[in-house]
């Protein structure tokens, strides 16, 4: 046996990680790059200030205040596409998604069962699986990075997942899934295995106009799970609070696998606060729209593919060494993601300083490299 004594799946895993690299320009990791107002962070603070008063008692296990905040939000961001009102009892939070997607798994994995995704995909959905002792399966989406159905039927009738992960928009090349897909899903995962369905809208504001959200189909379908975050259009990744829409019985099922108190007094004070302030947080979400589709048209006119985005990143592409791309850019000061598909780079959406000078790397970057190959 190997010291220290780790479990055979673990063994030789790299953690997962993006680099955190002091660069002037960091565009690798989707956050939103305007920070919280001095209004914002004032009442966060005094919010903070009251929770610390009762730090020596254990936080609200319900988390109930928050919950309601969240479903108000959910509610009047949804619009009239909502046909049913989400409750709080519709309402579960976490640590992050990664600790909402890990209880998923936990609950409705785990041995002898599977969980299946569509590559291109998030990455750590394989590792969540795996964490919860899940079989994990993963299909394919087309070439263009649509969803093949016919392909994803014939994978859930062989595999019978009780679990399925999609995210809308996907991460990394940004398509957001439409309704019918999502029901017909639904239906197959519910007819097949009566597992369920869990959508991924991290990115789900920054969708374009006309892109609908998988929320307006939680009144259909009872399996369906949409999870969100505050960490990208509300810019508080360092908050650390993810959450779920679902029918009360999933989120009944996930207080069996949660740990006690989960969501501290802290977390909770500051994502409350947050979303009395949703308007102003997300009057910036618009902005970096506008600048993601300035750079979408930018890398066409480029000559570079670029899928289709409703998230705060762009995939391009294609590259025949895209380390050397990615390398060129770092060396100049910016910072963007080596993941995707082979030959493709993300980039995340920052200002508009932040993409020219993006803009002025990339361009000089395959100038120096284009050079190096003629001589």
């Amino acid at each position: 046996m190997t010291w220290p004594p780790l479990r055979p799946a673990l063994q030789g895993v790299e953690p997962y990680g993006a680099p955190q690299l002091d660069v002037p320009v960091c565009l690798n990791v989707n956050e939103n790059p305007y920070p919280p107002s001095a209004k914002v962070v004032a009442d966060i603070a005094t919010s903070v200030a009251a929770a610390a008063s009762t730090l020596n008692r254990y936080p609200d296990r319900e988390f109930t205040e928050l919950r309601e905040g969240l479903a108000g939000y959910l509610n009047a961001s949804g619009g009239s596409g909502i046909q049913s009102a989400i409750t709080a009892d519709m309402v579960w939070a976490a640590n992050g998604s990664n600790e909402i997607m890990l209880q998923i798994l936990q609950a409705f994995g785990g041995p002898d069962r599977t969980a299946v995704s569509f590559a291109p995909t998030y990455s750590m959905y394989p590792e969540y699986a795996r964490n919860a002792m899940t079989n994990w399966v993963s299909g394919r989406r087309n070439e263009d990075f649509s969803f093949d159905l016919d392909a994803a039927a014939a994978l859930i009738a062989e595999h019978r997942p009780t679990v399925v992960l999609l995210p809308s928009p996907n991460n990394p090349t940004g398509t957001a899934l439409p309704h019918d897909v999502i029901g017909t899903l639904c239906a197959l995962v519910a007819e097949q295995s009566g597992g369920i369905v869990v959508i991924d809208e991290a990115y789900a504001e920054f969708r374009r106009e006309g892109t609908p959200s998988a929320l307006e189909l939680l009144g259909a379908h009872r399996n369906l799970v949409v999870t969100r975050t505050m960490s990208k259009a509300f810019a508080l990744a360092g908050a650390r609070l993810g959450y779920l829409a679902a029918a009360p019985e999933i989120c009944d099922a996930l207080r069996v696998v949660r740990l006690p108190y989960h969501l501290s007094a802290v977390t909770q004070a500051t994502a409350s606060a947050a979303l009395r302030h949703a308007d102003e947080l997300l009057a910036n979400v618009a902005e970096l729209r506008v600048e993601r589709d300035r750079t979408v048209s930018w890398l066409r006119e480029q000559g570079h593919a670029v899928a289709d985005s409703d998230a705060n990143f762009c995939l391009f592409g294609l590259f025949a060494d895209r380390h050397a791309v990615w390398q060129g850019l770092l060396d100049r000061g910016v910072l963007i993601r080596e993941t995707g598909p082979e030959g493709w780079l993300r980039v995340s959406i920052g200002t508009a300083a932040e993409m020219m000078a993006f803009k002025d790397a990339l361009t000089e970057t395959l100038t120096t490299l284009l050079n190096r190959e003629q001589r």
